[in-house]
């Protein structure tokens, strides 16, 4: 039994990160190239408790209580807009760091072999 929700759990979860939107742009964004969009994609997080709000506004005039998890759905997916700014901010930096680190080892590396000294 337990191995039975360990697998289902895998296939969701599998399910989610490859076609879920908001997973498919914080994969996009864990790139290199798209770190630079982290700080634009918190504006996404608006919408997202914009509808979340919508959807409590609903449910407290009568509609149907599996709403509630539409709700969740939207505030986690607010919440993960709003953590991938900062995130991707502190991807880049660290990311700029390391390479201006392998640009200085190459052209050490470079004038150790033209036989200067740095």
């Amino acid at each position: 039994m337990f191995r039975l929700l360990i697998v289902v759990s895998i296939h969701i979860r599998n399910f989610l990160r490859r076609y879920m939107p908001t997973n498919i742009l914080a994969d996009l964004i864990r790139t290199r190239r798209g770190m630079k969009w982290g700080p634009a994609v918190m504006m996404l997080a608006i919408p997202y408790f914009a509808a979340a709000v919508w959807l409590v506004g609903l449910i407290d005039q009568g509609a149907p209580g599996w709403l509630h998890l539409l709700v969740l759905l939207t505030v986690w997916s607010g919440f993960k807009m709003l953590w991938l700014g900062p995130a991707s901010v502190a991807w880049l930096i660290r990311a700029r760091l390391r390479e201006a680190a392998v640009l200085r080892r190459q052209q050490r590396a470079a004038a150790l072999s033209s036989g200067s000294t740095v």
